[in-house]
């Protein structure tokens, strides 16, 4: 199960840290946030090194739909609830802006970039779409109320947001990865302090970013309570349909569209991860419906950390942590929330000022409703009788049939059949 970005782009082999080493910054993680991380601060010229535990770009950010947006689902009217006007327009600033560097940094990077609308429809009810173009006024930003799109079914109406973007993300992450101080299959066992204890090697550093898609590190920052992840479904069929843009469902189990080349890329079936699901079942069933002559060519799963506000969590590990870092939680829209994440840090980090740090700090209130459905949900998995227990706080695994995997619902820990871990917040595989 590979994602069409893994046929259609190449990346480079970085060595294995054989030894012990000292730098100013490291970054741990090797996706598109932790990349973007090194890459800025070395053109600040500082003294960086990241650290992958398997290939750059291996997971999350190599199965995502890569559409580069400020238009993260219907939020702006939820934000403005939730934090007031002028936090959300900072949220929308800050996602503008990561537009923005990636329109000027695509400019010399052939990934495939493409400038789109994207769309947010619904199927019936509609009021949810014009308060969110209402909410987009009161931030200064003129978005589109549409009555019908290409896609082959009737809607109710959609919001529109002109001049976004969609690209191949390994051809980006790739180019920018040329240069940097990168070792791959070097995973960190242990923090103590500033001083990471890998299998070979010690890497002592002043600072550290965490950017391993879920924070590692329990006993600082409560992210255990804080996030819990989500699992979406991709099929790419050739013979189908050029939608012209990028368009998701407002409904949770909505289904979303766009297009990569000849293949147009249908997502959905989603759902909280160790729980079931609609798979690909129901994107394959949509397809069977609307583009009965269309072939599959690939497909692929991705997993997302999501935050208790719908705000990604970005800067300081925790209070207590003056020089450990973190960036999590995009919420499904990792590509502007990456580049946003990575201009924060690189500010912090250099011990700069930046105007959107508050907003994303991951130390923010947790006294939101999904606080409670989390603990729930770990509560469950820890009362529920089973012999297959995640290492990484002993919740009860489910099998996961469609994708022969053992899942963790507390957390969104994931292993292969025999064991081997292949999502994290755990760290180990499976005891045999």
């Amino acid at each position: 199960m590979k994602s069409v970005w893994r046929y259609t782009a190449a990346g480079g082999n970085f060595p294995e840290l054989k030894n012990d080493i000292q730098t100013d910054i490291l970054v741990i993680g090797g996706g598109l946030a932790g990349l973007l991380c090194a890459y800025f601060l070395k053109l600040d010229g500082a003294d960086v090194v990241l650290v992958e535990s398997e290939k750059i770009c291996g997971g999350i950010s190599g199965n995502t739909t890569a559409k580069i947006t400020s238009q993260h689902a219907l939020i702006y009217d939820d934000l403005i609830n939730k934090f007031g006007v002028q936090k959300a327009k900072q949220y929308l600033e800050a996602n503008n802006s990561a537009l923005d560097e990636y329109r000027r940094m695509c400019e010399n990077i052939d990934c495939d970039f493409e400038e789109k609308s994207a769309y947010v429809y619904a199927l019936n009810d509609i009021s949810k779409i014009t308060k969110e173009v209402e909410a987009l006024k009161v931030l200064g930003l003129s978005a589109d109320l549409v009555s019908a799109t290409p896609l082959p079914f009737s809607i109710a109406g959609a919001i529109r947001f002109r001049n976004q973007a969609q690209f191949n993300p390994l051809k980006f992450a790739y180019s920018i990865s040329k240069g940097l101080n990168i070792y791959e299959h070097t995973k960190i066992r242990e923090l103590i302090g500033t001083t990471a204890v890998t299998n070979m090697g010690r890497i002592k550093a002043n600072k550290i970013i965490v950017a391993t898609h879920f924070p590692f590190i329990n006993k600082h920052g409560s992210y255990f309570m804080k996030l819990y992840q989500d699992r979406s479904y991709v099929i790419a069929l050739e013979n189908a349909q050029n939608v012209d843009g990028m368009y998701i469902d407002e409904a949770e189990h909505g289904l979303s569209f766009r297009n990569y080349g000849d293949l147009l890329l249908l997502g959905g079936g989603g759902h909280r991860t160790g729980k079931d699901g609609g798979n690909y079942d129901v994107l394959r069933s949509f397809a069977k419906k609307y583009y009965p002559q269309a072939q599959e060519k690939y497909h692929w799963a991705a997993q997302d950390c999501m935050t208790l506000d719908g705000v990604p969590y970005v800067g300081h590990y925790s209070a207590q942590t003056k020089n450990l870092f973190v960036a999590t939680g995009f919420n499904k829209w990792g590509m502007t929330s990456s580049m946003a994440a990575a201009k924060i840090l690189c500010d912090l980090v250099q011990n700069r000022s930046n105007k959107y740090a508050a907003l994303f700090s991951p130390s923010r209130t947790m006294l939101r409703p999904q606080l409670a459905v989390n603990a729930f949900e770990s509560v469950c998995g820890l009362l529920t009788p089973t012999a297959k227990r995640c290492p990484h706080l002993g919740c009860a695994l489910k099998w996961n049939s469609a994708e022969h995997t053992w899942d963790c619902s507390c957390h969104g820990s994931r292993f292969e059949e025999n064991g081997k871990l292949i999502d994290n917040p755990a760290t180990a595989d499976l005891k045999k």
